[in-house]
């Protein structure tokens, strides 16, 4: 038997806008819904990770079950869509439609509904700016799309090992490179706000450590800069096993004899792609 096509869908009612850089919110004008945790979540979610795009059977068969299926998975997973079409119904969404395709399902989505997709939108338009302000506050509007923590209310064991560690390294390449506009601005203030955050949620990343310390050493706050880098040391070594980067190392000896701090660099433009 041939595979079954939904129909395309009608989109002459409005279509929500979906978060997922955050708890999964479906939003429609009159409501923001934050989904309770489910298997009907697991599969929106799996969905909007994947936007516009067919994601196969065997992706969110395990996005909802993990390894452990059970024996009645296609069907089981027929009855989730099932409930999150009627869903959709409940809030008049018919431009948000769940499409049964050749292999496995897709929702139809965009840039204006579906944040992952405007950030990503956002942050790929910066590659060919030459102008930093124009960039800082195009990173910034990105940035400005994510809460914490990124899809707490989907029970998804698979999503958050496997998907969602890949979109947080998305975002930690916008916060470098903001970071290092910033710093190349001679934002020095506004630098510290960003990098103290940043240290905090991404405690083992030694470019942020680095940067923090940098820029604490260079506006004479020498103490804060060594308790920092006691900090990223101790996490280091009792988290992972390893010591500080060569980075770190040569930062730390250059605060332990007072040198004078690296000159800060100015912005450079991205290096454009390779020919």
């Amino acid at each position: 038997m041939p595979a079954r096509c939904d129909p395309e869908p009608v989109a002459s009612t409005p279509a929500a806008a979906f978060r997922v850089l955050g708890p999964l919110t479906l939003t429609t004008a009159a409501d923001a819904l934050v989904l309770p945790p489910s298997k009907v979540t697991c599969l929106l979610a799996a969905l909007l990770l994947h936007p516009d795009e067919v994601v196969s059977v065997a992706a969110l068969q395990q996005a909802i079950w993990g390894d452990d299926p059970p024996v009645s998975a296609r069907a089981a997973l027929q009855t989730c869509a099932l409930r999150l079409r009627q869903l959709f119904q409940r809030h008049g969404l018919t431009a948000n439609a769940i499409r049964t395709v050749p292999g496995g399902y897709r929702i139809t989505a965009g840039p204006q509904t579906v944040d992952l997709m405007r950030f990503r939108e956002l942050a790929g338009r910066t590659r060919a700016e030459t102008d930093p302000e124009t960039e800082l506050a195009t990173l910034e509007e990105a940035l400005a799309l994510w809460s914490e923590p990124m899809l707490a209310n989907v029970p998804s064991e698979a999503l958050h090992r496997d998907v969602v560690p890949r979109v947080n390294e998305e975002r930690v390449r916008v916060i470098e490179r903001l970071c290092d506009l910033k710093i190349g601005l001679g934002r020095d203030r506004s630098a510290l706000v960003d990098l103290w955050t940043a240290t905090r949620v991404y405690p083992a990343n030694e470019r942020f450590a680095a940067s923090l310390v940098e820029v604490l050493y260079r506006t004479g706050r020498q103490a804060d800069a060594l308790t920092e880098l006691r900090r990223i040391k101790e996490h280091l070594d009792n988290e992972l096993g390893v010591g500080p980067g060569a980075g770190l190392r040569r930062l730390e000896l250059t605060i332990l004899r007072g040198e004078a701090p690296a000159p800060v660099a100015a912005v450079a433009p991205r290096p454009g792609p390779a020919a």
